[in-house]
């Protein structure tokens, strides 16, 4: 046994499990949040309940959201009747019945108990909406201006209706921005002159243009206000949903395998592809994407740079004196400041003292409201970037140390300086190690949230950093964040038990968005890694 021991075998096996534990630990948590996540957009089926309890009769529709074992003296103590209850547990089910407008809730709590009969809801539709989360209920009959129309034509209204919600956008998104560009600048050129009567005719043009888009506006709201869809809920009232709210209709119950199969894809590409919606609890998280993206690649071009930079200096240049030896302290030390110090410290130097000397100096005819003087997206890269500035220069120094001095050599002996060995021989081959110094910085990166939120992240950017208006490139604004949206989702939703699967959904989003990142790091770096081997031999 003690030869055994000595020989190390045993370790090496304990190696070995405990990676394979933490790699199932970590497959097996990506799977759970995979699985509820994606699981959200699949066309759940919608049940009718009826229910009787204390008496009274009622009937319930909605999608059966949670089961859960209870004990029956727990809800005795809460003053439930159980007197016809038999056993020490039952089953408590939450179900899913939207029309928040009309319950009050989106949620309905049912005792197995009180449940006379439970089967598939026929002819029920599934109606998704700008506003209310989703209404259960059963079309039945729709109008054009007041009049009524066959109900047939619910799909070709709701096309007709999504055209004109496009066109909506376009116009804000384009013709109305531009326009608010215009009066800005004409705003800051009567603030230098202080003569506001020479811009009037300017003034004027720029007032009707504005009258021209908000009539334009007014006529293509007017034309979906005009069709309406009524639907009979659970309760048997009859709601009237005007075309304008609703974005998609289904019948869960009457899909097919592949009917749901293309619902789902279609919901996931919704999810990925559109804006959030009420308080981020409906909706896509497209800009969120946009955002943690966009702000991962500046803080990368930003940490790279100045990480090979120290690391040269360090490796290359510095001799071994005692200030270099307190750097490299300082550098290690760095990597273990909480990252909320940093935001601390992003918000005071770079927006209250960087960004107000910049407006001061460039922006000084839009002050008192700031420009680069307020949290953005450059301030949140800079910020990240000395966060993980550690990582690339140990990365970097790492690389260094590991190329054979005799190549220096070498290159210096036929003929080159110091700074072109280094330009065309040593960075070349260090490649891969600043290769997994930018990896390693990514992943921190991407997944960090404290910070953020000091520095630029928030709940609903109004416009993303990049579009058509010049200088195309806005770094001054903020942005939305994975992190962050999963946060707020979680924690802070007006409601947070609709709003749960979102969170599962946007992890594992995030984590896709990390893991593609590093593959395509990854990828590069292999790639270096086989340009630069022989090099090495």
């Amino acid at each position: 046994m003690y030869r055994w021991l000595k020989s190390g075998a045993p370790w090496v096996w304990l190696t070995a499990g405990a990676v394979s534990v933490s790699l199932i630990v970590v497959l097996g948590l990506l799977l759970l949040i995979g699985w509820k996540g994606l699981g959200y957009f699949w066309p759940a089926p919608v049940y009718q309940f009826e229910i009787e309890q204390n008496g009274y009769q009622s009937t319930v529709i909605g999608e059966l959201y949670e089961r859960k074992t209870v004990p029956v003296k727990q809800l005795a103590e809460a003053g439930i009747d159980t007197s016809g209850f038999e056993g020490e547990k039952t089953s408590r089910y939450v179900i899913k019945t939207g029309n928040r407008d009309v319950l009050g809730s989106d949620f309905v709590t049912v005792l197995e108990p009180h449940i006379i009969s439970q089967e598939p809801a026929k002819g029920v539709a599934v109606i998704e909406r700008l506003k209310n989360g989703r209404f259960y209920g059963f079309p039945v009959g729709l109008t054009d201006d007041g009049v009524a129309i066959p109900l047939q034509e619910l799909e070709s209204s709701l096309e007709q209706a999504e055209i004109v919600r496009d066109l909506i956008h376009q116009i804000e998104q384009t013709d109305l921005a531009e326009l608010n560009r215009q009066f800005e600048h004409l705003n800051a050129k009567v603030r230098q002159q202080g003569d506001a009567e020479q811009f009037i005719g300017e003034r004027q043009l720029l007032e009707q243009r504005f009258a021209q888009i908000e009539q334009q506006l007014l006529t293509l709201h007017q034309q979906l206000n005009r069709d309406s869809v009524i639907v009979r809920e659970m309760t048997g009232q009859e709601i009237e949903l005007p075309i304008e709210q609703i974005l998609d209709i289904w019948y869960p119950n009457d899909l097919t395998t592949a009917g749901k199969l293309g619902h789902w894809a279609s919901q996931l590409g919704h999810f990925v592809s559109d804006d959030p919606r009420e308080a981020n609890t409906e909706g896509g998280v497209f800009p969120a994407i946009f955002g943690t993206v966009f702000m991962v690649l500046l803080m990368s071009v930003i940490v790279t740079p100045l990480g090979v930079l120290a690391a040269v200096y360090l490796h290359e240049y510095a001799g071994k004196s005692t200030f270099t030896k307190l750097i490299r302290v300082a550098v290690i030390n760095l990597a273990g400041v909480p990252s909320i110090v940093y935001g601390v410290f992003g918000l005071g130097f770079f927006v209250y003292i960087v960004g107000a000397q910049i407006d001061d100096v460039f922006f000084a005819d839009q002050l008192p409201a700031p420009t680069f003087g307020t949290p953005g997206i450059l301030w949140s890269a800079l910020t990240l970037a000395i966060l993980t500035l550690p990582v690339v220069i140990v990365s970097t120094e790492e690389g260094l140390a590991r190329i054979p001095n005799s190549i220096r050599h070498g290159s210096l002996a036929l003929g080159a300086t110091q700074a072109e060995t280094l330009w065309r021989t040593v960075l070349p081959m260090a490649s891969p190690a600043i290769m997994t110094g930018l990896i390693l910085a990514v992943a921190r990166a991407a997944g960090e949230v404290a910070p953020l939120m000091l520095v630029g992240v928030v709940k609903m950017a109004p416009s993303l950093p990049i579009d058509g208006q010049f200088p195309f490139l806005h770094l001054d604004r903020k942005f939305m964040h994975l992190g962050y949206h999963i946060y707020d989702v979680g924690f802070q939703s007006p409601n947070v038990e609709a709003a749960r699967p979102l969170v599962y959904a946007t992890s594992f989003l995030l984590v896709t968005v990390i893991v593609g990142l590093n593959l395509t790091a990854i990828g590069i770096r292999n790639h270096l890694r086989e340009k630069f081997r022989s090099l090495e031999q």
